[in-house]
């Protein structure tokens, strides 16, 4: 098997070009497409050769939970794309960030973390790292000072998400890279709403990004993934022995079908903020939208951050109805064109009400505090004609 030659995974090229070549691995055959390699294991010429690889002394694969050929080149694209030196994938983007915040942590270690997360991730920081004997901190990510407060001597990891979800708060990514390493913290960065085509969290200071490749990488509601991309050292010594022995790595298949998603990233996700900017111009002026918050848009609470650090918009829109639950639910249930459901980064627009399913666990206040009422929606928007999409939306708000 041989490599494409090494400068298509050169930054020499736009991300365009290596969002299509970049990591590909071809067989003696020279294919055009991406190999799958569908196998558990490999076989080897004699038992030295065996021996060389699991030692480390000779390259080449060993066994399908931590390398494969299909999942090494998606993994070799992204890092590429991302500018990162390495890269681990796996089964769901859960997996990822569970990995990357536990891998390199230990008993009595301390972690902080933006308030303004995800359902599950603010599971993993709250409930699941103290069951291991590690201590958090949940801060409002917009305040800097509210970071180096809850900075301690045993802090090893800061973590947010930027764009957040679902509110769409914008964390200053480059200020809260040097809180953490002023003490001696690593911080890992969430990148999936903004996509490593509009945010690159490692060239603002961040040392480990992750991803739910689920989500726009795919984007086409096909499979699940994630990935973590970091240096060669944060993998070889956090994750790589982690993936071995735990294997929550990604299936040959779905690596594949990502693979395929990436050749089409970037045309997807520039009509998709295209349309989504043109919907919250419709929104900002609506009678029943109470509350609009769009990263592209000036009135952004932190447009300032936005145009330091994020090189677009999104395709995500966040906006309130009047009426609360009640007012929301009529909005969602008469949508025709986008579909209520919880994923995001779809090819097909998706609607979805936070407070009764990705957040529904939080109690009321908590929920209050991260700015997700009972009348907020999240609009993932897809790539249907924007016209219609807009139609849609005036259609659904006509029933709150």
């Amino acid at each position: 098997m041989s490599d494409t030659k090494s400068d298509l995974n050169s930054s020499r090229y736009r991300p365009e070009t290596r969002l299509v070549h970049a990591g590909t691995i071809r067989s003696d055959f020279g294919e055009m497409s991406e190999s799958l390699f569908l196998t558990q294991g490999f076989t080897y010429e004699s038992a030295e050769e065996c021996e060389a690889r699991f030692k480390g002394e000779k390259p080449g694969f060993l066994y399908s939970r931590f390398s494969n050929p299909t999942v090494a080149m998606f993994e070799r694209r992204m890092a590429a794309l991302e500018g990162a030196e390495a890269g681990r994938a796996t089964a769901t983007g859960m997996a990822a960030m569970t990995t990357a915040m536990l891998a390199p942590l230990q008993a009595g270690d301390h972690v902080v973390a933006a308030r303004a997360l995800f359902g599950s991730c603010r599971y993993v920081i709250e409930t699941l790292l103290p069951r291991y004997g590690i201590t958090s901190t949940l801060v409002d990510g917009r305040d800097l000072d509210a970071w180096r407060k809850a900075m301690r001597p045993n802090t090893k990891t800061l973590f947010l998400e930027s764009p957040t979800n679902p509110t769409l708060e914008v964390v200053d990514i480059a200020e809260v890279a040097k809180i953490a390493h002023q003490g001696g913290a690593r911080l890992v960065v969430d990148n999936v709403f903004a996509t490593p085509l509009y945010q690159s969290p490692l060239a603002l200071g961040a040392d480990v990004v992750v991803y739910s490749a689920t989500k726009h990488i795919d984007g086409q509601g096909r499979c699940l993934g994630g990935i973590i991309l970091s240096s060669q050292e944060f993998i070889m010594e956090h994750i790589h022995n982690f993936f071995r022995q735990t294997g929550p790595s990604m299936s040959p298949f779905n690596a594949w079908v990502l693979l395929k998603g990436l050749e089409t990233l970037g045309v997807r996700v520039k009509a998709q903020t295209e349309s989504a900017a043109k919907i919250a111009d419709f929104l900002a002026t609506h009678p029943k939208v109470t509350r609009l918050i769009y990263p592209g848009r000036a009135d952004h609470p932190q447009a300032d951050v936005i145009k330091k650090q994020m090189r677009a918009g999104s395709t995500m829109i966040g906006f309130e109805v009047k009426g609360g639950k009640e007012g929301a639910f009529r909005a969602l249930n008469g949508f025709q064109v986008a579909r209520i459901s919880n994923n995001l980064g779809d090819s097909k627009s998706i609607v979805t009400h936070p407070a009764t399913t990705t957040h529904q666990r939080l109690t009321p206040e908590e929920r209050a505090e991260l700015g997700i009422g009972d009348g907020f929606i999240r609009f993932s928007v897809g790539l249907e004609h924007v016209d219609d999409l807009i139609e849609d939306v005036q259609g659904a708000l006509e029933k709150v």
